[in-house]
């Protein structure tokens, strides 16, 4: 787990817990809490899975939190396949893609209209059941699950995709932090054969090394670490 600083592009704090409980989250930001001094950030970007937002609402309910909308998107492609033989399926794709592009409130304005206009032309399908007429089973189906899936994502609560249009600090996606997973990602499949412990340490030291900015500040973290 990384918590980063991403207008100074620092890496504030790690930690490594067997899963991405909330649990685990409330702790990391207890201790994240201690390390600002009493500061808080300016704001909060995460890829909005129940957990972290569970875990910021219970510590930093006062802060702004943006939802990454690179996540919104991937997860969006991923139920909405451009090999589509649906002209709904296509339509709405294009639709999520144009998230990245809203920089303005009247943007966003828009781009809930085109969801509107969408529903008015397709949201028949979101309806649309499949009848088992079998014995086994479940009587009955969403035909376009994923379609429906990708409605509820786009639809369900919007206000968390707009917050850096009125707070000019948060970025729209995560992809400062997305970077530091890539290198770790790298390094670890340049040292292949470590066990979880050995990487977990190896990944402990990687990230701290980046906190030193010149080779004093590396022989002073080298000899706190030896005492």
């Amino acid at each position: 787990m990384v918590y980063r600083d991403v207008t100074h592009h620092q890496n504030l704090f790690w930690s490594y817990h067997a899963s991405e409980s909330y649990e685990a989250i409330h702790a990391d930001l207890l201790t994240l809490t201690e390390l600002l001094g009493g500061h808080s950030p300016s704001g909060i970007i995460s890829d909005w899975k129940g957990s972290i937002v569970g875990g910021v609402a219970s510590h930093f309910d006062h802060l702004p939190h943006q939802r990454c909308l690179i996540h919104v998107l991937r997860e969006a492609k991923r139920y909405l396949p451009k090999g589509s033989s649906f002209r709904a399926v296509l339509v709405l794709r294009e639709i999520a893609k144009s998230l990245r592009h809203v920089k303005t409130q009247k943007d966003a304005t828009k781009w809930k209209a085109k969801l509107i206009k969408w529903e008015t032309a397709y949201g028949r399908l979101l309806k649309e059941k499949t009848i088992n007429e079998s014995d086994s089973g479940k009587k009955w189906w969403y035909t376009h699950g994923n379609l429906r899936r990708a409605w509820r994502l786009l639809t369900d609560n919007w206000y968390p995709f707009f917050v850096h249009l009125d707070h000019p600090l948060i970025p729209k996606d995560n992809n400062s932090l997305e970077g530091v997973n890539s290198q770790m990602k790298r390094i670890l499949g340049n040292h292949r054969g470590m066990k979880t412990p050995q990487q977990v340490s190896f990944l402990f030291w990687y990230l701290s090394s980046t906190r030193t900015k010149t080779k004093q500040d590396l022989k002073k973290l080298w000899a706190e670490w030896k005492s």
